[in-house]
């Protein structure tokens, strides 16, 4: 039986309890194996978002973060960091300091565009996919949002991101368009590399967004996991059975750490090399 005293205290630690989970959904950044993800709704972030660099982590990234310099420092760059993966957010709640919602680079881009439709300042440039695909991509958004929001788009030959000329002929091309918005869709961790490797020399561009997959998905090449899949943290295994040659490695195997790394978290026994102590080995 509970006292007479215990029946008084309960209010006091019930309003406690309570400002501690409010504390938990005001903390600006949560962070997952030393990369710190911005907890933001995206309601909130399409509306104060006016510059930047955005990238959108997942579990992949987050564990070839664990043994790639560049990769480490790119990311390091990024003014936005939101979270793409329901497997990260499970992770969060885990560690006590939940992440509010999913939001992929996939689900975000078509609504920055939507949100953006009548604004004539917002121009999209897209980079990625395969031969033909951006432009597709392009053709069926502008036609969704009934204006030319995209002012351009290409897609890269294979390997171009270590032939210097034709990397300076895109950026040229990203220059002439008149954009002020990049969206890059080659995968990680190129996309972010290159946008931090020219972002200096495309000086109109005052939004860069790194989005994966989704010039596919808007051109209607890939077809996404059904929304129940995606919100139950299985977008993976749905991606995974679409090209399994492809993705089963990165799923199966060089991932798969990721859980035994956030106990480690947990336990407060888990540390990644700096920046610069990577560099030096």
């Amino acid at each position: 039986m509970f006292s007479s005293k215990a029946f008084r205290l309960l209010p006091t630690q019930f309003l406690q309890q309570q400002d501690n989970y409010l504390t938990q959904d005001l903390t600006e950044k949560v962070n997952l194996l030393n990369i710190e993800i911005d907890n933001l709704l995206k309601t909130d972030f399409l509306e104060n978002l006016q510059s930047g660099v955005v990238f959108t982590p997942n579990v992949d990234h987050l564990m070839k973060l664990q043994n790639d310099p560049e990769f480490l420092q790119a990311y390091s760059s990024a003014d936005y960091k939101l979270c793409d993966s329901q497997i990260l957010i499970y992770a969060s709640k885990f560690l006590g300091n939940p992440i509010k919602e999913k939001i992929s680079g996939s689900d975000l881009f078509p609504a920055f565009y939507n949100f953006h439709k009548k604004s004539e300042n917002i121009k999209i440039f897209l980079l990625g996919a395969a031969k033909g695909v951006a432009a597709q991509a392009q053709q069926k958004i502008n036609c969704q949002v009934g204006r030319n929001i995209i002012v351009g788009s290409h897609s890269p030959s294979f390997g171009f991101e270590k032939n210097e000329q034709e990397c300076r002929n895109i950026v040229d091309l990203i220059n002439d368009s008149g954009a002020t918005v990049l969206a890059v869709g080659l995968g990680a961790p190129k996309q972010e590399k290159w946008i931090y490797k020219y972002k200096n020399e495309l000086p109109n561009i005052k939004i860069f967004l790194a989005i994966g997959a989704t010039l596919d998905f808007e051109a209607g090449n890939i077809s996404r996991a059904p929304k129940f899949m995606s919100e139950m943290g299985l977008e993976w295994l749905y991606r995974m059975i679409a090209e399994p040659k492809r993705l089963w490695k990165r799923y199966l195997i060089e991932d798969l750490p990721f859980f035994w790394l956030i106990l480690r978290q947990k336990l407060n026994l888990y540390a990644m090399q700096t920046i610069e102590n990577k560099s030096g080995n």
